[in-house]
């Protein structure tokens, strides 16, 4: 690894680092492939969600240097808004990250429950899901009322302090009618939906359940329409909505179909195609705030099956389609046009700041579409020629394996797996000496003064979670100040779990992706 480094000290040049790492590779000096336990991974990916549990934790609680928090969350507005989770290394509950977060865990439990299932993992994804769906049902009082933050992120920066010992505002905040919120509706519609799809059969009360507040929170959003963080002004320096709301409702409406097979939420989606620029938008970042590739995915998806074809808008699919291929191209450095950035080493690189959850939102669907096209006989349409279906899935593997272990770091960014990940995790609870052993109060500025500065490895290690990530030119500093860095979200894993799901999947198959890769191909 140490050789694979110097490609990267030698020149600033991509092409000659790019060339370099090759070079290496034709000499045996570095290996083309490595091994990876993808179930082992999907474990402690799934594991991560109890370390950022907020409320009462249950007996069967596997993260124990965890403890009860929150517990009075809601209690000054008059409602019970105790449980739901954290959303990265903070102690604030943010809704519409939150709600993204279980969206993509349906989904991906969707997609891949059997290979879930295989790994032994099934019961830990449905409990995973249900601890978010649980606190959605607290939070939605009134057909027309979410409750969507608890704390806020400015007086919690202020403080670096365990969730059990929280001194911080646990305000609460709202959208209804007067001060509508159309984004964090229609997200939470759409995790409600996906989740009840999950449940339907294990638990097809709570599955019902669950599709009413589903169709409620959408009715809510689209008929009080309106950005959620200039009703929710405190959100705007942590979730501000970027996209705006109509993806949100596209989504929603998607996935209310999906959960209903009603095909008013179809022929929505389908008729306000143009006007909230489903096929309009052609997007190369899909994340918490950007739904069109995810949606324009789904959609194009619906586009072989035979009652589709029979609505009249076949125009209005294939445009789908179109805006779906132009985002997966653009992750395969397919288009003509614009493409997704790589570091060397090949992982798709969005932003400065937590990049890896883009890139395990491009590999989920990759994933997904992979399997589309293989079960459709199907080739994804490029500008730079078609491409199959193990080509596509090949590159998903490419970017699991990079945050695995095959970087030039030779890290893997997910916290717990392999022998070398981050220790100093940007994270308040892993970062102070938990609960279990020490039952002493921690306070605001103690926290700051004696755990933040420390040099020392986390007391703490949060498995699972997965870390923001190297910069452009593949480097990493394992550096609790490092943020942008260090710092792990929920939506960063929930989207990898899929991923990893998939691989495990393959892997227990001896499918095809024995096929030697390289990660910066």
């Amino acid at each position: 690894m140490e050789d694979k480094r110097r490609c990267f000290s030698l020149s600033q040049n991509k092409f000659l680092q790019h060339w370099c790492v090759l070079f290496l590779s034709s000499l045996a000096i570095l290996p083309l492939t490595q091994s990876f336990n993808y179930g082992k991974a999907l474990s402690k990916s799934l594991l991560y969600f109890e370390s950022q549990r907020s409320g009462r934790l249950p007996y069967n609680q596997r993260v124990t240097w965890r403890h009860h928090s929150g517990l009075t969350d809601g209690l000054e507005q008059g409602v019970d808004l105790v449980g739901g989770y954290y959303d990265a290394g903070d102690n604030v509950k943010f809704g519409l990250p939150m709600a993204f977060t279980i969206t993509m865990l349906s989904w991906g439990v969707m997609e891949y429950g059997d290979e879930i299932s295989s790994a032994g993992e099934y019961t830990h994804a449905l409990e995973a899901i249900k601890w978010g769906t649980d606190y959605f049902i607290k939070a939605h009082t009134h057909p027309n009322v979410l409750w969507v933050e608890v704390g806020d992120g400015d007086t919690d920066h202020y403080c670096w302090q365990r969730p059990e010992d929280m001194t911080t505002s646990r305000q609460a905040y709202k959208v209804d009618e007067k001060n509508p919120g159309s984004e964090v509706a229609g997200e939470t519609a759409a995790a409600m939906a996906a989740a009840s799809i999950v449940f339907r059969k294990t638990n097809p009360h709570y599955s019902y359940l669950l599709l009413q507040h589903a169709e409620q929170l959408f009715e809510f959003g689209d008929k009080f329409r309106g950005k959620y963080d200039e009703s929710v002004r405190v959100v705007k320096g942590y979730y501000p909505s970027v996209s705006g709301f109509k993806d949100e409702l596209l989504w929603a409406a998607l996935w209310l179909y999906k959960a209903t097979d009603k095909e008013d939420y179809l022929r929505y989606a389908l008729e306000k195609a143009n006007e909230f620029g489903g096929i309009t938008w052609a997007i190369t970042e899909f994340s918490w705030d950007v739904k069109f590739p995810a949606l324009q995915i789904i959609a194009s998806m619906l586009l072989t099956e035979e009652n589709h074809r029979e609505m009249g808008f076949k125009l209005v699919f294939e445009q789908y389609r179109s805006k779906a291929e132009y985002y997966l191209c653009a992750c395969l450095n397919k288009n003509n046009g614009s493409n997704v950035n790589r570091t060397p080493a090949g992982l798709l690189y969005i932003r400065q700041w937590n990049n890896m959850q883009y890139v395990t939102n491009a590999a989920f669907l990759l994933t997904v579409y992979s399997d589309y096209l293989r079960a459709s006989n199907q080739r994804l349409r490029c500008d730079r020629g078609k491409v199959g279906p193990e080509e596509v899935l090949l590159f998903a593997r490419s970017q699991a394996d990079y945050i695995l272990g095959a970087n030039p770091m030779g890290m893997s960014y997910l916290v717990g797996y392999g022998s070398r990940y981050p220790q100093r995790m940007h994270h308040r609870g892993a970062s102070i000496e938990s609960y279990k052993e020490n039952k002493g109060f921690i306070g605001c500025t103690q926290g700051y003064d004696y755990w933040y500065p420390r040099n020392d490895p986390n007391p703490n290690v949060v498995v699972g979670a997965l870390v923001g990530g190297p910069d452009q030119m593949d480097r990493f500093s394992d550096d609790r100040k490092n943020f942008m860095q260090t710092e792990a979200c929920t939506y960063n894993t929930a989207s990898l779990v899929g991923v990893l799901a998939k691989l495990h999947g393959v892997e227990e198959e001896d499918g095809y992706l024995n096929t030697p890769l390289l990660a910066s191909s």
